[in-house]
């Protein structure tokens, strides 16, 4: 989980948006993808880093498990 904040923690982010595709090219999140979710919410919340969405990319579309309905926790403010 380290690699995933590595960057976040050294520019002294607030918030982090994960992406990864699928080379299947069907975006529908995976167990491991939720699995992996989870623990970078829980990861992000020892780092008070806000895991803001988590993108999973195919090849004509992408899935954002934040409007799947996944919980997130905190709401982002505006951009």
């Amino acid at each position: 989980m380290g690699e995933l904040y590595r960057d976040a923690v050294r520019l002294i982010a607030s918030g982090v948006i994960l992406v990864h595709n699928h080379p299947s090219g069907d975006p529908t999140p995976s167990p491991d993808d939720l699995h992996l979710t989870a623990e970078a919410l829980a990861a992000g919340r020892l780092l008070d880093i806000e895991l803001l969405d988590h993108l999973v990319i195919g090849h004509d579309a992408l899935v954002s498990l934040r409007e799947r309905g996944v919980a997130f926790g905190r709401t982002p403010g505006p951009l």
